[in-house]
């Protein structure tokens, strides 16, 4: 395995080979799939750093999860009516594309209040993603953090596809899709199938995050696939070691997580969307920078479709 001193040295080179270009987006290879990644993985990076360095490292579209450690979106300036043309202009100029606005809204609440405040903060979202022409925005099914329980019980699935299918109403006018991320308690198929089946909504689909539903719910990811695939709309890939409470986020291709069966899972499906990574790093802020784990994903996963040896790394 390359060391880390290793791997910085020929990152590094290959980042200041990009900088010497004479073109300041450098165009993907043909043939690479469809890669983005969420601005989750890059807290402290401005608007200009993320769409420079998507193009350079060859992705499609990034995924917008907050900025600069702010996490609501409608409320960032650089979407505020009078410069969101500027915006588009910025992300069109970068030939690249927006893959999701992810929300924090859960939509498990029994409490009225908070039940609706969260469906408001999911219009919010809906509303951004259809002024920036992007096609979906995830929202959670969630947990209460005092429910110890293995799964959603059904009044908690009842809840959440109503709420599915409210936004989806919603969403649907915008030429916005809603999608449910596989997440807390909401990992496993049968949940999920449960879910969409009651959402029952053109509008509504799933952000399949192939992590959770293989170490969560220990899912084989032909087996997710084969149930979930057609309601699957946009994907979240990250690797990690270790097992349950003590599972730690490493590298794409160097950890447990079968990525390349992932990958072709939904090839076999003839997915359309993106392939996203989500490094989690304003949640863990040990993780290795962006600067490393981005560009990496973009050649384990850009490249080698999720097979790091393939890579030679």
């Amino acid at each position: 395995m390359t060391s880390r001193r290793e791997f910085l040295k020929s990152s590094s080179a290959a980042m200041a080979a990009v900088a010497c270009t004479p073109l300041l987006f450098a165009k993907a290879p043909a043939a690479r799939i469809p890669i983005a990644f969420s601005t989750l993985g890059c807290p402290a990076w401005d608007w200009k750093k993320i769409l420079e360095f998507a193009s350079q490292h060859g992705f499609s579209a990034i995924e917008l999860r907050g900025l600069q450690g702010n996490m609501d979106l409608p409320s960032n300036p650089i979407f505020s009516p009078d410069r969101i043309d500027q915006t588009k202009s910025d992300i069109a100029a970068a030939k690249l594309k927006i893959a999701c606005v992810s929300s924090s809204a859960n939509l498990y609440w029994d409490d009225p209040e908070k039940r609706a405040k969260d469906l408001s903060d999911a219009r919010r979202f809906i509303d951004l993603a259809s002024s920036l022409g992007a096609p979906y925005v995830r929202v959670f099914g969630g947990k209460a953090p005092d429910d110890k329980a293995p799964a959603p019980d059904d009044a908690t699935k009842k809840r959440v596809a109503a709420g599915l299918r409210e936004l989806g109403e919603y969403a649907g006018p915008r030429k916005v899709t809603v999608i449910l991320e596989s997440h807390d308690h909401f990992t496993s198929s049968a949940t999920l199938r449960d879910v969409m089946h009651a959402a029952d909504s053109p509008h509504v689909g799933l952000l399949w995050d192939a992590h959770h539903t293989f170490a969560s719910s220990h899912e084989d990811p032909e087996f997710t696939v084969k149930q979930l695939g057609q309601w699957i709309r946009h994907t979240h890939l990250k690797d990690s070691v270790g097992e349950g409470e003590d599972r730690k986020y490493v590298l794409t291709g160097r950890g447990t997580v079968p990525i390349a069966r992932q990958i072709k899972a939904l090839q076999s499906i003839g997915y359309k969307g993106f392939y996203c990574f989500e490094w989690e790093k304003v949640w863990h802020p040990d993780l290795q920078d962006p600067e490393i784990a981005i560009a990496d994903y973009a050649k384990v996963v850009g490249q080698c479709l999720g097979d790091a040896k393939a890579c030679g790394l």
